[in-house]
């Protein structure tokens, strides 16, 4: 195995997914060191990056979720260090929280996406409910973890949901709802693991059923045929690609009545706790968290 020397595992941070990226960061550091690698806990909420080279690190594992982590911040401060982290760059970080410009690259590349809009003070409310139909999503462009997302389902109430949430970073989005099934297919190293099938108890897959509750159902293998497996698999290769995602990503699916898959979202640095999928789907294919741990650090790079 490579010598990674001291690896800081950068946890924490300032974003809304503050404690869902504690909980990653525990176990990360837990599996390194179970192999063997010298890793520590660094929370720059807590410690300034500049410590880093000052501290005697050598490679930054990146799990910082959301705002300043996974938005190509970190990143650029990181690529000025000269450190190597592990994760997208800069460019593919900044547009995987932004869920706005992947569905206009996505979109260009003839990719799947579901119909949407974005709203403004001036929009046309109603026929922007009349165009997309009840019940919509809506959603911050640039929050993560299901943060901000509603779920309109009375007409009239798009205006009321929107003022609610334009304080939010980024654009906000009205989504076409697709109700056939909520899937998952990660991308480790540019080749796809299992799909994941997700049965939230909840009305869908939000921040409570992700994080905190223990009956959301998970099915890897899920319920695809061999043929839309396929398609899944090879559709988040390109959806990642697009974008210039590197290491380990994961993009989220819709599939609608009569089966079409739609790509929702990619997550440029999916979460890596006792809930989460990447793990779940490495699992199929005999890979231990531990293993995964291991993948990810050894594509740390500088830019």
């Amino acid at each position: 195995m490579q010598n990674f020397g001291k690896v800081a595992v950068l946890m924490g941070g300032f974003s809304s997914e503050r404690e869902v990226s504690l909980s990653s960061g525990e176990g990360i550091v837990e599996a390194l060191r179970s192999k063997g690698i010298d890793a520590h806990p660094f929370d720059p909420k807590e410690t300034p990056l500049s410590e880093l080279k000052a501290q005697g690190f050598q490679t930054a594992f990146n799990i910082l979720h959301g705002t300043y982590g996974e938005d190509g911040a970190v990143q650029g401060a990181l690529e000025l260090m000269g450190m190597p982290y592990t994760g997208s760059g800069v460019a593919a970080s900044a547009l995987g929280m932004d869920k706005y410009r992947c569905k206009l690259i996505w979109s260009a590349l003839g990719l799947p996406v579901p119909e949407f809009a974005v709203l403004h003070e001036d929009s046309d409310f109603d026929a922007i409910e009349a165009e997309l139909g009840l019940p919509m999503f809506v959603k911050p462009a640039n929050e993560g973890s299901s943060v901000g997302v509603v779920k309109v389902k009375e007409a009239g109430t798009l205006k009321a949901v929107y003022d609610e949430l334009k304080h939010m970073r980024g654009e906000i989005i009205a989504e076409r709802f697709i109700g056939g099934g909520e899937y998952s297919c990660s991308v480790l190293n540019n080749q796809a693991l299992p799909s994941i099938q997700i049965i939230p108890a909840t009305e869908f897959y939000d921040y409570e059923a992700k994080y905190l509750r223990d009956d959301t159902v998970y099915r890897c293998p899920s319920d695809l045929n061999e043929s839309d497996e396929a398609l899944m698999r090879s559709l988040a290769v390109k959806a990642a690609e697009a974008i210039g995602a590197y290491g380990c990503s994961r993009v989220d699916f819709l599939k609608d009545g009569t089966g079409k898959l739609y790509i929702l979202e990619v997550n440029t640095l999916p979460g890596m706790t006792s809930h989460s999928l990447v793990p779940k789907a490495a699992a199929q294919v005999g890979m231990s968290y531990a293993d995964v741990c291991i993948e990810i650090l050894k594509t740390a790079h500088v830019g």
